[in-house]
C-alpha cells in the first residue's frame, strides 16, 4: 500500500494513481463542471475571466484544456499553443498535422511481422527406405 500526502491539502491517503486525495478530487471535479457550464453560458470569455469568475487557477484551466477535458468553441479567442509547431489550437496539446505527423512517426518505427513462406510439399511426396 503506497500512502502519500495530497498535494492540495496536505492530508495522507492510500496513492492510487492521482496526487490529489478522493476530497480533493471531488472538489476539483464540481470545480470542473462549473467551469465547464460557464464556457458553454460564455463562449467570449478568455482564460482569465473563467478562472476569475469560478475561484479556479489559470493553470488548472490550461490543465485541463490540455487534457482534452475543456475546449472553447472555434470563435473563441481563447486557445493554447501547439506543443511541436507553436500554432494556435483550442484543446490537447498538438495541433491535428502534428497528431497526424506524430502517428505515422510512431507507425513506422513499430516493426510489421514479415509473412512467413510455407514450403510446397510436392505431390507424390513420401517417406523413403533404404534396403540393406
Amino acid at each position: 500500500m503506497d500512502i502519500r500526502n495530497c498535494k492540495n491539502c496536505g492530508r495522507m491517503f492510500n496513492y492510487v494513481g492521482s496526487p490529489v486525495c478522493p476530497n480533493c478530487a471531488n472538489t476539483l471535479e464540481d470545480k470542473f463542471q462549473q467551469v465547464k457550464k460557464y464556457v458553454e453560458e460564455n463562449p467570449g470569455a478568455n482564460i482569465q475571466m473563467v478562472a476569475e469568475e469560478n475561484e479556479v487557477s489559470t493553470h488548472q484551466i490550461r490543465q485541463w484544456i490540455r487534457q482534452e477535458r475543456l475546449a472553447f468553441s472555434d470563435d473563441s479567442m481563447v486557445g493554447l499553443n501547439c506543443e511541436k509547431c507553436g500554432t494556435l489550437i483550442k484543446t490537447g496539446r498538438f495541433c491535428d498535422q502534428c497528431k497526424m505527423s506524430l502517428g505515422n512517426a510512431l507507425a513506422d518505427t513499430i516493426r510489421k511481422p514479415e509473412p512467413v513462406f510455407e514450403k510446397k510439399k510436392k505431390e507424390n511426396a513420401r517417406m523413403r527406405f533404404l534396403d540393406k
